[in-house]
């Protein structure tokens, strides 16, 4: 992991298309701008770790039902 220190107003560039500013600091509170492509996904994590385990409970939904789908189909 890169650890930077940056002040009010100063970037960071990832590659040639993203930039990331620091916008404001008060109170221990970092403010972040982030120019990215549109392609380019930009999450914050804690959104992330929602979107990660809403999909394990969908995936285990989808994969109970098709479990007991293919039992009714043995039975026959």
């Amino acid at each position: 992991m890169l650890i930077l220190g940056r002040k009010k107003d100063e970037e960071i560039h990832l590659g040639d298309n993203i930039t990331i500013r620091v916008v404001d600091v008060i109170k221990g509170v970092v403010k972040l701008g982030i120019e990215a492509p549109k392609d380019i996904l930009v999450l914050r994590g804690e959104l992330k770790e929602r979107i990660k385990e809403s999909n394990k409970r969908a995936n285990i939904k989808v994969n109970t039902k098709e479990i007991k789908d293919l039992s009714r189909l043995l039975r026959k």
